[in-house]
């Protein structure tokens, strides 16, 4: 028996198994040494008696002594008596087990991803281009977020928010698989209306931590207010922010020419600006230049960004000490059935 088997009635011999001791909490285990003095008990008790009693010589013919295995019969009231010792000591060790109940709880963090799905997202110096790998390492950041809520604000040309805040990961999984670059018509980089939109869907939140992390690649070109105003008023808020400058600076591969060739396009990013928003939400900022690094990037960010966790440990304690008790009175009571019967040794007693 692996496990204890709390079901079982008190006359199951399974009490008594090995594998149920082991499983055992004792709340007094000193007092099993007692079992081991039983024998002690006896010994003494023997001694005691053939210093005292009286001897009874009798004179009997030779015939007449014969040896009988009834006669070992005699030694049965006392086993049934260490028996009665031994079940009273377990029930005074009192067995128990302990169930363990762990309540945890958290204030959580509220964390929304802007991500850019600018034209510019295409270029694949990270592959197999920018978006792409953005939405892995964004997906697999969310999976690492178990106690946050999360939401995510998609911009280009315009900003407008893909998914609120919500713990629901499968949900967010299907929204982050679900971004392209169709979903915004108006093109451009709004780096200041994504902030303005990630803020409003936080300003009434009531959680003491409010994240957001922006990811674009390029200059805010356009939008309708400007980038530093939008940091402002997130950290008005105490929203914090960290920006992620995603792409090299210089030629990029972007798609193939006219003859398969692979295109290679100038590549700009306003890094200035991206720094001082992360300055102002009293964040930081990162620049990515390959898909390990965007991951090592978010992996920073899930370390500063740290839930505290903070849980209630319940005890719930079974006694078993009645079970061997019970034990202990039905071997008491055969004991004293022999006392009463011919099993008893008048010479003893």
């Amino acid at each position: 028996m692996d496990k204890l088997n709390t079901h079982a009635k008190w006359w199951d011999f399974t009490w008594f198994s090995p594998s149920t001791f082991t499983n055992f909490d004792w709340q007094y285990p000193f007092i099993l040494y007692g079992i081991a003095l039983i024998p002690l008990f006896f010994l003494l008790r023997w001694l005691l008696s053939m210093r005292k009693n009286n001897r009874l010589e009798l004179a009997l013919p030779q015939g007449r002594l014969k040896s009988s295995p009834l006669a070992w019969l005699r030694h049965l009231p006392r086993l049934v008596w260490a028996l009665f010792l031994s079940l009273l000591i377990i029930a005074l060790a009192r067995p128990q087990t302990t169930n363990e109940q762990v309540d945890q709880w958290t204030e959580g963090i509220d964390i929304v991803m802007a991500i850019d799905i600018s034209v510019s997202m295409q270029m694949e110096d990270l592959k197999p281009n920018r978006l792409i790998a953005a939405k892995e390492t964004a997906w697999n950041f969310v999976q690492g977020r178990l106690n946050d809520r999360m939401g995510v604000v998609i911009f280009a040309g315009d900003a407008y928010s893909l998914c609120p805040l919500t713990t629901d990961k499968e949900l967010l999984q299907d929204y982050i698989e679900e971004i392209n670059f169709d979903q915004i018509a108006n093109r451009g980089t709004a780096i200041g209306s994504a902030l303005a939109v990630a803020t409003n869907r936080m300003r009434e939140s009531l959680s003491q931590s409010k994240v957001v992390i922006l990811l674009s690649d390029g200059d805010n070109t356009a939008g309708n207010i400007d980038p530093i105003t939008a940091a402002q008023l997130a950290s008005a808020y105490n929203i914090k922010i960290y920006t992620i400058g995603i792409g090299r600076e210089g030629d990029v591969p972007y798609g193939k020419d006219f003859f398969g060739r692979t295109r290679m396009v100038a590549n700009n990013m306003d890094e200035t600006t991206l720094r001082e928003i992360a300055e102002i939400g009293e964040g930081k900022f990162f620049r990515v230049a390959d898909n390990e690094a965007l991951q090592q990037v978010f992996a920073e960010i899930d370390r500063l960004e740290k839930t505290e966790i903070k849980e209630t440990r319940f005890r719930n304690t079974f006694d078993y000490y009645d079970v061997y008790l019970r034990w202990a009175l039905v071997f008491f009571a055969i004991w004293m059935l022999m006392k009463a019967a011919f099993l008893a040794s008048p010479l003893e007693d």
